[in-house]
């Protein structure tokens, strides 16, 4: 039996193509641009002939109604509400997939409704499913709902694992679906194939004492997220719209067209590399580098459903970056600026400009600020660097006077919040591509 994991390394996710035998396949929690679960079923010479879903998912849009038009082939938790034709299943259910037995495990914590599946060979179980219930060295979030469910969540959780999934043998192998790099995962927690009894032995919140510990370590542990979180399990309840297997090409919008979509509501995000972004830009547009982890900080930084226009260089990968906006929901990217910057200002409008500065600059008594995650501060800074989120740097430092200078490691998450600070009309800000430790080796702390 063959399990191709399909990883999403910007969200921290990953999906799974199992060959269920006779030629047929199932996916497990595919998000909404199933290129890659297609093309995995064809290099291997499979029919997807059915979608579960552990969980809906805050994360990413959910794909499997671009996998599977018959809802009766469609897996989904009961429980979850969900308002298209699928198949519901509760805690267990068992659906025969031509050979191999699919069974439905109740394991709310990450969030109310979510099913673990188990795959049985007759009566053999032979691999878990576990979505967000439990991953290698952690437990996925259970505050995604609403400050006063998040409790009670984290106590189901420690009655999901050390109930019905700690119970099955430990050779068994997991396969989640959050893990490292996934704001659903705690730090530590990755996506990689797991055991039973590995967790039962490594995982350190498998470690706690006892529910009222488990419960201290798992809400301990928690940092922010991006507020698209808010919006897509609601999406992905109602059904998200079918956007098929081919991405489509952006429109080129001129300069004139630009403007008219920013006056319209529209925001300018800009995809190059930070160098760039950092010589010359539209103003007021906001740098997110185009990497794995776009679609994050897209959805940090854009309110969901607010229309987009984005810049980018001729040589970047115009379809993985409308790939990554529609996994996470954001549909209305209405086109790119024809010829960027360059184009831009041969028309005679104004660009913007942020110092980015090298170990051989002077900071010229800019504060420095570290833009990096609480966890990341919290492990290790430059003494007398303030600190604020990039997410919500603005609201952070609205009351500080003065110029700054952000960093994170590399410079793009610096350059996202400088970009925000200069939306916000902050002036005197500059960026460094270099890190903590760079940064306290060449003397710019107190």
């Amino acid at each position: 039996m063959d399990i191709i994991a399909i990883s999403d390394v910007g969200l921290g996710n990953r999906s799974y193509v199992i060959d269920v035998g006779g030629g047929a396949a199932l996916v497990v929690d595919p998000p909404r641009v199933v290129a890659p679960h297609l093309a995995a079923a064809r290099e291997h010479d499979l029919t997807i002939r059915f979608v579960a879903e552990t969980h809906l998912h805050a994360d990413f849009v959910s794909g499997g109604r671009e996998l599977v038009s018959d809802g009766l082939r469609l897996l989904v938790p009961a429980a979850g509400g969900y308002a298209f034709d699928r198949r519901g299943l509760s805690d267990g259910d068992e659906v025969d997939l031509g050979g191999l037995t699919l069974q439905s495990i109740a394991t709310p914590g990450h969030t109310p409704e979510h099913l673990a599946f188990l795959l049985c060979d007759g009566t053999t179980p032979v691999a878990l499913f576990s979505g967000g219930t439990l991953m290698a060295g952690g437990v996925a979030r259970p505050d995604l709902i609403a400050p006063e469910h998040t409790e009670q969540l984290a106590r189901a959780a420690w009655r999901s694992i050390t109930g019905p999934l700690l119970t099955l043998p430990d050779e068994l192998l997991v396969y989640p679906t959050h893990g490292g790099g996934s704001f659903c995962a705690p730090a530590g927690g990755t996506s990689e194939t797991t055991t039973i009894g590995e967790q039962r032995r490594t995982n350190p919140l498998l470690n706690a004492v006892d529910e009222d510990d488990f419960v201290a370590r798992l809400l301990g542990g928690l940092g922010s997220y991006p507020p698209y979180f808010l919006h897509l399990r609601e999406v992905n309840r109602r059904g998200p719209a079918l956007v098929g297997p081919d991405r489509p090409a952006l429109a080129r919008l001129t300069p004139d067209q630009v403007t008219q979509a920013v006056g319209d509501g529209a925001i300018v995000i800009d995809a190059r590399p930070i160098a760039g972004f950092a010589a010359g830009h539209l103003p007021a547009s906001i740098s997110i580098e185009l990497r794995p982890q776009f679609a994050s900080w897209l959805g940090w930084t854009v309110p969901f459903g607010t229309p987009v226009v984005v810049v980018m260089d001729e040589d970047q990968d115009e379809a993985e970056l409308v790939a990554q906006a529609l996994t996470i929901g954001y549909d209305q990217v209405l086109g790119r600026l024809d010829g960027g910057v360059p184009a831009w200002h041969a028309d005679g409008r104004a660009v913007a400009m942020i110092p980015l500065l090298g170990p051989g600059d002077d900071r010229d008594g800019r504060q420095l600020v570290d833009v990096r995650q609480a966890s990341e501060w919290k492990a290790g800074h430059v003494p007398g660097s303030l600190h604020a989120e990039a997410g919500s740097v603005v609201a952070d430092l609205a009351d500080l006077d003065g110029d700054v200078v952000t960093h994170c490691g590399h410079g793009q998450r610096a350059m996202t919040a400088a970009s925000l600070l200069m939306r916000a009309g902050h002036t005197g800000v500059a960026v460094t591509s270099l890190g903590p430790d760079e940064l306290t080796a060449i003397g710019w702390g107190p």
